[in-house]
Parts: C-alpha cells; sequence; structure tokens
C-alpha cells in the first residue's frame, strides 16, 4: 500500500487528497467555507423547532403519512402479527418499507440509516430496509438543470462541457453526476433534489407530531423510544440539506487524517468555487467497491491492513479530533489501485464536543481496562443515560459485574428472558441513543460487518490487542492527560474482550468466522423459543 508520491501536491499538507490533484485546495481563499460556522450554527439551532411536537402538523401530509401507515400497521396487526417472532417483524419491515418509498425522500432516508445499522435496529428491518439504497427514482433531467442552473448562477453549458444526463446514483436527498469541465477536468457534480428541503421540513414536524402517540406501541426493541429516534433523525439529515456544510466536512475529515498521518485513506477535493448550498462539485475517484472482494485478489491488494486501517483511522478520527466520517457503507468507500480507501459522501458526519470526546476517550479506556462502571459513566456523559443515573446500579441490573456465562450455554428460554431483562432495564433508566454514540455503533458494525467479508479467518481477539497496543504506543501519553489519568495506572486488560464476546477465560483466539457461527447459533435457539 503506498502513500503520496515524492513530489506531493502542496495541498496535501491540507488533507489527504489525491497525489494527482484537478485543482489545488486552500482552505483560506474559499469563499463558500467564509460563514461555515455561522451556517453549521444556524442549521443545528433550527433542530429543537423541528422536533417540538406541533398542536398542528402540515394537515395534508399528516393525514398522507398516517393512512398510508395505517394501513400498513392495520393489515399487519390482522395477518403478519399472528405468525410470531421473527416472521412477525419481517412482515413489519416489509409494511414499513413499502410505506417509506411510497411516501417519498425523508422516509427513504429513515429507511437507509435504519440499513446501515446492523445491531442497533433489529435483523428483519435492517434486511429490508436495505432495498431503500438503490431503489430511488431519479430526478428528471430537466429538474437537474434547473437547480444546478439557479445554485451556480450560469447555464449547464458554461460550466461544464459535457454532464451526464444519466446519474451515477440517486439517492434520497441528492443525486450524482459524471461531467467535465471546460478544461477537460473529470468530476462528479451532487444535485440535491429541488422540493427535498421544504418536504423534509413537513415530515420532521409529522414526526414530531406523531411520535409521541408510538411510545410502547411499537414492537420492536430497538424502536421503544420514537420521539428519540426522531429527534437523531432531524440532527442528520438537517446537516445534509446544505452542501456547503457537507464540503467542509470533506476538508475537515481530509485534515484530520493528515494530522494523524493516516495516509491510507483518500478524501476527493471540493471545488474552490462551484459549491453552493445545493450543488457540490468535487474531484472524480476512480476505484472499485469496499466489497468487491475479486477486485482485491487481481490488483494484490491486502485486504486485513484495509481493515485494520478503517478501524484505526475511523477510531483515531474520532477519539484525537472528535470529527469522523457518520456514514461507513459498501457505497461511500472506494479502494484505488494503490491499495488507499476513497471516502466519499460527507453529509453525515460525526463532530462531537471537548466533552463528548473525552467521554468517547473514557469509554474506550473503560473498555481497555475492563471497567464497566467507568464505561456506564462515560455512556451517561454522552447522553445514553440521564445525568443522575446510579452507575452501580445500572452496572449490577445489567449483569455487567457478574460472572460472564457463555451465550451457547443458556437455554432458549434462558437467552429470551435474559435479553428481556436487559432490554427492560435500559428502558427503565431512561437509555437513549444520542446522535454520535448512534453514528459510533454504526461505524464500527459496519467495520465488524467488513471484516466478515475481507478477512473471516483474521483472529479478533489478536487485531484488538494490536489496536490497544497502538493506541497506547502512539496516543497513550495524551489520551491519559486528557481524562486526567496516570499512564502508568493503564493495564490493558484482554479478559476485557472475552466478557465483550461472552466467552470464558480459556478461549485463547476467536476468528470472525467462528464469532459469526455463535451468532447463528444463539439467533437459531431465539428462533426456536419465539
Amino acid at each position: 500500500m503506498t502513500g503520496p508520491s515524492t513530489h506531493s501536491p502542496a495541498d496535501l499538507a491540507h488533507g489527504t487528497f489525491s497525489d494527482n490533484p484537478p485543482w489545488l485546495v486552500d482552505p483560506d481563499a474559499l469563499a463558500w467555507l467564509d460563514d461555515i460556522d455561522t451556517i453549521r450554527m444556524a442549521t443545528s439551532r433550527r433542530v429543537p423547532s423541528l422536533i417540538t411536537p406541533p398542536r398542528m402538523p402540515p394537515l395534508r401530509r399528516a393525514i398522507t403519512v398516517l393512512r398510508h401507515f395505517g394501513w400498513a400497521l392495520a393489515a399487519w396487526f390482522v395477518t403478519g402479527r399472528r405468525r410470531g417472532g421473527s416472521a412477525s417483524t419481517a412482515d413489519l419491515s416489509r409494511r414499513m418499507r413499502e410505506v417509506a418509498e411510497t411516501l417519498g425522500p425523508t422516509y427513504i432516508k429513515l429507511g437507509q440509516i435504519i440499513s446501515s445499522g446492523e445491531g442497533i435496529f433489529p435483523a428483519e428491518f435492517v434486511a429490508e430496509f436495505t432495498r431503500c439504497r438503490d431503489q430511488v427514482p431519479a430526478e428528471s433531467f430537466a429538474s437537474v438543470r434547473r437547480v444546478v442552473e439557479s445554485d451556480l448562477g450560469a447555464t449547464l453549458e458554461s460550466t461544464f462541457a459535457e454532464f451526464a444526463r444519466e446519474p451515477i446514483a440517486a439517492a434520497s436527498i441528492a443525486q450524482v453526476h459524471a461531467a467535465t469541465l471546460h478544461d477537460g477536468t473529470k468530476v462528479v457534480v451532487k444535485v440535491q433534489r429541488p422540493t427535498v428541503d421544504e418536504l423534509v421540513h413537513k415530515d420532521l414536524q409529522v414526526m414530531a407530531w406523531l411520535s409521541p402517540y408510538l411510545v410502547g406501541r411499537i414492537p420492536v426493541a430497538s424502536l421503544a423510544n420514537p420521539p428519540a429516534l426522531v429527534e437523531v433523525f432531524a440532527h442528520t439529515i438537517n446537516e445534509e440539506l446544505d452542501f456547503r456544510l457537507e464540503a467542509a466536512n470533506m476538508l475537515d475529515v481530509a485534515r484530520v487524517f493528515a494530522d494523524l498521518e493516516q495516509t491510507h485513506f483518500v478524501v476527493p477535493r471540493p471545488h474552490p468555487e462551484l459549491v453552493t448550498r445545493r450543488v457540490l462539485v468535487m474531484e472524480r475517484l476512480d476505484g472499485f467497491r469496499f466489497d468487491d472482494v475479486e477486485r482485491y485478489d487481481e490488483l494484490g491488494v491486502d485486504t486485513h491492513a484495509v481493515v485494520r486501517a478503517g478501524m484505526i483511522g475511523f477510531m483515531e478520527g474520532a477519539l484525537i479530533h472528535g470529527i469522523f466520517h457518520g456514514d461507513l457503507h459498501g457505497g461511500n468507500l472506494y479502494i484505488l489501485e494503490d491499495g488507499r480507501t476513497a471516502l466519499l459522501d460527507f453529509g453525515i458526519t460525526g463532530r462531537m464536543t471537548e466533552a463528548k470526546r473525552l467521554a468517547f476517550v473514557r469509554l474506550l479506556i473503560g473498555g481497555m481496562m475492563n471497567n464497566p462502571v467507568d464505561q456506564l459513566g462515560a455512556m451517561r456523559d454522552l447522553g445514553a443515560l440521564p445525568a443522575d443515573a446510579d452507575l452501580e446500579a445500572v452496572a449490577n441490573d445489567l449483569g455487567l459485574l457478574d460472572d460472564v456465562i457463555d451465550p451457547l450455554t443458556m437455554t432458549p428460554d434462558q437467552l429470551t428472558e435474559e435479553l428481556q431483562r436487559i432490554v427492560r432495564a435500559l428502558l427503565g433508566y431512561g437509555a437513549r441513543m444520542p446522535k454520535e454514540l448512534m453514528l459510533f455503533v454504526k461505524n464500527m458494525v459496519f467495520l465488524d460487518g467488513a471484516i466478515a467479508t475481507l478477512a473471516p479467518d483474521l483472529d479478533l481477539f489478536a487485531e484488538i490487542t494490536h489496536v490497544a497496543t497502538y493506541f497506547v504506543s502512539a496516543h497513550g501519553a495524551r489520551l491519559a492527560s486528557d481524562v486526567g489519568m496516570d499512564p502508568e495506572q493503564y493495564q490493558f486488560d484482554p479478559g476485557g474482550i472475552r466478557v465483550a464476546f461472552g466467552v470464558d477465560a480459556q478461549t485463547e483466539r476467536m476468528t470472525y468466522r467462528e464469532l459469526q457461527e455463535r451468532r447463528e447459533i444463539i439467533q437459531r435457539r431465539l428462533r426456536d423459543r419465539i
């Protein structure tokens, strides 16, 4: 795997960009970046008003939403619910996905977030909503032209020598077109759907009005707190509606990687001038999809190195700088021929305050030292638990202080009862999933799946130990200082890894393939119980 060439472009001082720049990035000379902090603050301040339940929502839209969801839930209640267990959840998932596609961009986007939330949302929901990723109809070329010309203040022909009529990809918020500038530079152009801003805000008002009535009425534990889910969703989608924020995110993530000397990653350069609220022109990077295993073999790219770089780079960004790409999935990562990973689509980016970054640091240290009470304290500071939560009591109620019981030694009845007990305890303590934590967990779940695809025989215990050792050697003193801890007190506890995987201390190694086999056995026992 190679990094930047000897004759590196000057703007690599500002970020981990490609070695062959179509233009150079100078953050001080970007006019669209001048007011970015004001734009970000205004966007954030708008969220509370969007998620405050209105006395009356936009009536026509509310009727449409209620009609579609009402019919779907009624049909499930009459037929699908009777199937019980996983079959019932799968039937509900299908009906909800069909409603999302009917209602349009906002609900499709919510479905896409659910689809990349394996481990957060039920497996049936994740599998079903994955279909939302590739089934979004494209806007007409006439609509695309109108948006581009309106935002850039010039005709399409005066700005681009070529502009593909058919999009490369069409998503819920925007679609992407290949284009060529008049100097021959090949670019990609991200264009927002023309009415999506207004529609999203109406839908958020409807969601905020409806969600309190759904508390306790959706028979899926992960969706037990609809208002909290709406809040996270509002923060996420609201930021995606201004492409100037996305372009700024690209620069910030690229800068973080450069500061960390993580040259395994490449971020496309946003154009110095052609960035507006609804149009984003950026450098075109060529590569192959992250999950295209055959291409790795053809080009001799080390899949293990790619996975390891992904784990370390993502965690470093979050823990050291509090900034990370918030929507990792196969469509947002490309592997270049030199083995580096290109990151795309920065509409969802995790940004933490210093207090939350320090909470993440404590969460990591607590995990590596196998200290569940410290981990719960970090979760509380992230907003996942109430500020007055009794951490010792929570740890006891969740069984975190008990001896590890291998789930494979439990009967289906015992497994089900234990899961129900944990869910009841969490809900009883008012547990919730704040945005930053949800994005972090979602990305970790994606990287978990990446190991399954690219390195199924990787020894997970050894790899986690390697990552922990890397962080101690590279950042130990800084992280310890951040949380007021004496570095000499840090003791990595390998037993904590085994606790996390639910195995006893005698288990010396575990490959991802073996972990998957354990998960399948547990899932089968739960299905049998149901």
